[in-house]
């Protein structure tokens, strides 16, 4: 089924960009998917959208025309969800998104007073690669996503930090002769990874790099066969079942903070099970890892 006020998302960030990388990387779509998406609505209106030329993008007689409407539209419905009920009768069902160790870590404290608040929602729990999180919130796949936050959030979405972890560079204990002149297992993808580029740019070094595994659990499995050096959340690593096959490295600089947050569709903080979980987020405390709540 095709998500009309995402399709209007999505062209309203590319009517300000004007740029089909930036919306991409913007909203957390691959370029293919932005082209597939601008094709379709200007089939459905047959008109053109956009001019593509040697001196870029630039939006058509037409292209202003639906801006106006695209935001009339999403304001519209924005207004219609706006009405709430009584909160002691708030039912209904609310998907959220976490990788493993945030299930595990993160969710229980984050979510009790919620559950407690409102027993009578259910809550439906959806785990995988944490650089999924955000393009599967964004394309509406779930309401909620608990992930890391990048230095840039898509128009789309708001975040607010629930907790702040260290990345770590660690080893398998039983191979001391492995550290940082040695190989790399690093993400495939993600702001871990991106993290790990700039640390190594800093440095002035390129990795050789041994492994990309899709998720931080994965990572610390090789890490502890041997496979080389990684680079995780602490949170990852405190809450991960081979831990004590691992140690972690002294790294100078050290890589910078990881902040994480309940992210969630900007136009959804109108909705009532959203609204609710979003006001109570600011009154969580993850103990010694929480970062301040803000919003991005």
């Amino acid at each position: 089924m095709r998500d009309e006020h995402r399709e209007l998302r999505l062209f309203l960030n590319l009517a300000q960009t004007l740029n089909f990388g930036r919306t991409s990387l913007d909203c957390h779509v691959s370029p293919a998917t932005l082209t597939r998406t601008v094709q379709r609505l200007e089939a459905d209106l047959g008109h053109r959208l956009f001019d593509r030329g040697p001196r870029g993008v630039s939006l058509t007689a037409e292209g202003h025309r639906f801006r106006e409407y695209a935001v009339q539209a999403l304001d519209l419905w924005g207004a219609y969800r706006e009405e709430r009920p009584d909160p002691a009768v708030l039912t209904g069902r609310l998907e959220v998104f976490a990788t493993v160790t945030a299930c595990q870590a993160l969710l229980p404290d984050l979510l009790a007073p919620f559950r407690a608040a409102y027993p009578q929602v259910r809550l439906d729990l959806r785990t995988g690669d944490a650089a999924a999180a955000l393009a599967r919130l964004d394309e509406g796949e779930v309401d909620v996503a608990v992930a890391g936050i990048p230095a840039r959030m898509p128009e789309s979405l708001v975040s607010r930090t629930v907790a702040v972890t260290d990345l770590v560079m660690v080893t398998a204990r039983d191979h001391p002769d492995l550290g940082l002149a040695g190989s790399f297992v690093l993400p495939h993808r993600g702001l871990v990874r991106d993290a790990a580029d700039r640390w190594f740019r800093a440095r002035g070094t390129a990795p050789e790099i041994a492994c990309e595994p899709d998720s931080h659990e994965g990572l610390l499995t090789l890490v502890a066969l041997g496979c080389g050096t990684g680079l995780v959340p602490r949170l990852v690593l405190e809450n991960s079942t081979v831990r004590d096959r691992l140690a972690v490295l002294p790294t100078d600089p050290a890589p910078e903070p990881f902040p994480i947050g309940l992210c969630v569709r900007r136009a959804d903080l109108r909705r009532p099970l959203v609204a609710a979980l979003w006001s109570m987020a600011d009154q969580h405390d993850a103990g010694d890892a929480r970062g301040a709540a803000h919003e991005k």
